[in-house]
């Protein structure tokens, strides 16, 4: 790979506009812009919980799935282009299944939490979601490939599976909601 990057500012994004890799330039705050920067967020999201000690079952899709979130973006910046395919979309789906055969059945709702690495799994759920809804603003106006809003949707369901297991791995258990907690007194704990 040559050097892409031999200089990081340009300077030609100063009066609020950018560029997309076809060439083409758009405001930092237009709906593609904004998709391809919650798709950034997510991915450093994912980057802050690779940081921990992870188990191998999950680190390594997390990597992988960080290389999809890069393609997903350069798809993003070429308008047209689809570089996710439902094969990456099954691939989640594959996975998903396998990590949550591995949990107790949920009969209740969890609460985010739990173990530091499952709290940033959380938030990287919940990035990913706003990830979603803005890539369909996006669609709204210009089309999104159906592989790219499949491939966060199914993300963020994988997230908060992989966020009890990583609980489950810690030897923490799921946070579960207590409806009503709000209304109690607060000086009682019962």
């Amino acid at each position: 790979m040559g050097h892409r990057l031999s200089k990081i500012y340009t300077r030609t994004g100063d009066a609020g506009d950018t560029g997309l890799g076809d060439g083409s330039r758009v405001a930092k705050e237009a709906p593609r812009i904004e998709a391809i920067g919650e798709v950034d967020e997510l991915n450093s999201q994912l980057g802050v919980l690779l940081s921990q000690a992870l188990p191998d079952d999950i680190a390594e899709p997390l990597t992988r799935i960080q290389h999809h979130l890069f393609d997903l973006g350069g798809e993003l910046s070429i308008p047209g282009r689809e570089a996710l395919q439902p094969t990456h979309v099954s691939w989640l789906e594959t996975l998903l299944d396998r990590l949550n055969a591995e949990l107790p059945p949920l009969k209740e709702f969890i609460l985010p939490g739990g173990s530091p690495a499952a709290a940033q799994a959380h938030v990287a759920r919940s990035v990913c979601r706003r990830a979603e809804r803005r890539l369909f603003a996006l669609h709204r106006q210009e089309p999104v490939s159906g592989p790219a809003l499949g491939y966060l949707n199914r993300l963020s369901d994988l997230l908060f599976v992989i966020a009890r297991c990583l609980n489950r791995h810690a030897g923490r258990p799921d946070v579960l909601w207590q409806p009503g907690q709000a209304t109690r007194d607060p000086g009682n704990k019962s």
